[in-house]
């Protein structure tokens, strides 16, 4: 498996997912800015994964700064990490990193500037590899929902390339392959920017993992056939509630879902639900620029001056969601209640 995020000392590498599925190509970056960057321009998508690099930027800036104390240190921190909330404002992950490592930096602030520095650096790393294994228990726990000879439909990218590693949704589909469970995927190519298509794809590909590749509107087609068993999407932000924020377009299927009686499940860590809202209108949903919508590759499908609405989120409501997948285990509804196990 190709190394989606990768700290090297003096920078963080990252595999330019703007160029999948017909090119491999690394960036490094080497500050905060050049993560911030790479966040905006969907170089890295995907909220464990945007959560990871926040840390490491934050770190890599810890480590490069000139300060005289451990205060001063703490104050630049704060000021970088207000360029990297800018970034991507749905994506809970983001702020929950950030939180942590300027928790980390105040509950230090007595240490010296080096091991302050130290810690950063550490905590950045855990972070990482604390996600890669919360995608492979969400695998396990997920698999156990996936009957033997399964079709399964996936929107978007919540594999190996959206998290530490293994991924969330794809994790679920993961497991399943590896345990002989015999299943077949329907990837929705996800309009605007194909992350299905380009990226699920290609992971899936990489896994020899069986699957067919559909417009996002062939989804009720098959679904009202009979030929989906199960719905697994991954997840940006949870209300405390469980109303869930992902991809543009997962509501549609959500609701498809509970109309032909079929499992719709959110695969995702505990540390994307948001404990602080509850009310599905406090999620901040990006809009992004309008020319992914009339614009593929170099090529305009639309024509000039019109108005073209680029929301990159939808929320499906808690009611319509069988269960939330995490590394503690299944949650059913009520989600009210039995999301709160899950708050630290």
């Amino acid at each position: 498996m190709i190394k989606a995020i990768e700290w090297l000392d003096d920078k963080v590498r990252l595999l330019d997912q703007t160029k999948l599925p017909n090119i491999i190509e690394f960036i490094d970056c080497y500050t905060y800015i050049d993560i911030a960057n790479a966040i905006k321009e969907m170089k890295v998508r995907g909220a464990p994964a945007i959560g990871i690099v926040v840390a490491m930027g934050l770190a890599l800036y810890a480590k490069k700064v000139k300060v005289e104390n451990t205060q001063e240190l703490i104050t630049e921190l704060v000021i970088a990490s207000q360029l990297l909330q800018s970034t991507r404002p749905t994506a809970v992950n983001l702020f929950w990193a950030i939180n942590r490592m300027k928790s980390l930096a105040r509950e230090n602030e007595l240490r010296s500037v080096k091991e302050l520095k130290e810690l950063l650096v550490n905590e950045a790393l855990l972070i990482h590899a604390e996600d890669e294994q919360m995608c492979r228990m969400i695998g396990e726990y997920g698999s156990s929902l996936v009957p033997i000879g399964a079709n399964i439909l996936t929107h978007c990218n919540a594999g190996a390339l959206a998290t530490g590693g293994y991924g969330t949704a794809l994790g679920v589909i993961r497991k399943a392959n590896e345990l002989g469970k015999n299943i077949h995927v329907f990837v929705d190519e996800t309009r605007p920017l194909l992350q299905g298509s380009r990226l699920t794809a290609w992971e899936l590909l990489q896994e020899n993992i069986p699957f067919t590749l559909i417009t996002d509107n062939m989804a009720g087609h098959f679904i009202s056939r009979g030929k989906v068993d199960l719905i697994v999407t991954g997840a940006d932000r949870i209300t405390s509630l469980g109303d869930t924020a992902n991809k543009i377009g997962t509501y549609t299927l959500a609701v498809l879902a509970k109309e032909n009686n079929i499992p719709f499940y959110i695969a995702a860590p505990s540390s994307t639900i948001d404990f602080d809202i509850s009310r599905k209108d406090q999620i901040i949903i990006e809009s992004r620029n309008t020319d992914e919508v009339a614009i593929i590759g170099e090529r305009r499908f639309a024509p000039e001056n019109i108005n073209i609405a680029n929301p990159s989120f939808d929320v499906t409501p808690h009611r319509y969601i069988t269960a939330i997948i995490t590394e503690k285990g299944v949650i059913h509804p009520p989600f009210d209640k039995n999301l709160k196990v899950l708050r630290n």
